[in-house]
């Protein structure tokens, strides 16, 4: 009997001794951490224009002119450092010791491009491409004669109004600007398709951007992650539609199956 009773409170012990661990191990990988990093180059410069994402959260943001970033994050997540120009470098903690707060030093390299004799030119950072995104807006009245009082030239004031002249200088005007705000998307696009942040491919900007419409106004106003954030929300929504659009009669006859 007491062999019978030893045998069981061994079996008993060894599946605690297992389970204990097991919780431990859970706890620390739901463990809300801070990572303070700084992002260097292979000559020990600082990089900046690094975005730094979740990839479990998909969430991210950018790092700071001098190559620094600090974010939060659970313990077991894996964060993504990248900047244009460079190859993307996976940092996580898992294994690491616990703390609260881990300070890193992540060192990039270089992308080198092997090209034939083709004229490159080097694509544009996040920040001069918002520059020019601050510079959008249509105004009609930059568009319509100037200096006309309606109360002292009504006739003038109606024919600035409806004649088909005015009409056709402020459509091209709306869509010059139009053609540049596109233009600008696409080419933000690009770098958020670089940094893995949303997944377009070629034939596909001219869609999204189409679906999500944004006016001048929400472009110029919002910061650069704001947009980000926007962006990707937006984009798993436009994932989903197109799926659905891509679904036949026949992917809904359950019975058939």
């Amino acid at each position: 009997m007491l062999d019978s009773l030893g045998k069981h409170v061994l079996l008993f012990g060894t599946i605690l001794s297992c389970i204990v661990p097991a919780s431990l191990e859970a706890q620390q990988d739901a463990q809300i951490i801070r990572v303070i990093g700084k992002v260097l180059d292979e000559r020990e410069q600082p990089i900046s224009n690094t975005i730094i994402v979740n990839r479990r959260t998909k969430t991210g943001g950018f790092g700071k002119p001098d190559g620094t970033f600090s974010v939060e994050c659970l313990k077991s997540d894996s964060l993504t450092v990248t900047s244009l120009g460079y190859f993307t470098r996976t940092v996580c903690f898992d294994d690491s010791t616990v703390k609260d707060v881990y300070r890193i030093t992540t060192y990039l390299e270089q992308r080198t491009y092997r090209l034939a004799q083709v004229e490159v030119f080097a694509a544009r950072d996040l920040e001069k491409i918002q520059e020019d995104i601050k510079k959008l807006g249509y105004r009609e009245e930059d568009y319509m004669l100037s200096g006309i009082n309606a109360a002292m030239s009504p006739i003038t004031f109606l024919y600035q109004q409806f004649s088909r002249k005015e009409q056709s200088k402020r459509l091209v005007a709306q869509l010059e600007n139009e053609d540049m705000k596109r233009e600008l998307l696409k080419e933000l696009f690009n770098h958020y398709v670089d940094y893995h942040i949303i997944e377009l491919s070629d034939e596909d900007f001219d869609a999204f951007i189409d679906y999500i419409n944004v006016t001048d106004e929400f472009l110029i106003q919002s910061s650069q992650y704001d947009f980000l954030i926007y962006v990707k929300d937006r984009f798993a929504d436009f994932r989903i539609q197109k799926r659905r659009k891509g679904l036949g009669e026949e992917d809904f006859q359950y019975d058939q199956d």
